[in-house]
């Protein structure tokens, strides 16, 4: 179940990241609110997560989620710049954060 919730706020961190560019430095409400709602839910899911995993595997997964979910994010809905690079950079963090959990640092 901890998992699940480091996934879920993950998932949520993109939100708040992709509404953070949609706010215009929170001069748009609607977006600024949404802002709120999901650094809110991701912040209060990760901390529900760490009461019973370690902080270091956690955080990956969830700094993991949120990076690469953005930037796939971003290329797909907002005309970000898709490279080949980039694609890969994506990848590697992924395989990073799987590396880590398959290390043995996760409970």
């Amino acid at each position: 179940m901890p998992w699940l919730l480091v996934i879920v706020a993950g998932l949520l961190e993109t939100g708040f990241a992709v509404c953070l560019k949609l706010s215009h430095g929170f001069t748009r409400l609607w977006p600024t609110i949404a802002f709120a709602a999901f650094a809110l839910g991701s912040f209060g899911l990760l901390t529900l997560a760490l009461r019973r995993l370690d902080v270091g595997p956690a955080y990956a997964v969830w700094t993991g989620i949120g990076a690469a979910g953005t930037a796939i994010y971003g290329m797909i809905f907002l005309g970000d710049m898709v490279s080949t690079l980039k694609l890969v950079s994506i990848s590697l963090v992924i395989v990073g954060v799987i590396g880590l959990q398959l290390s043995g640092g996760a409970h």
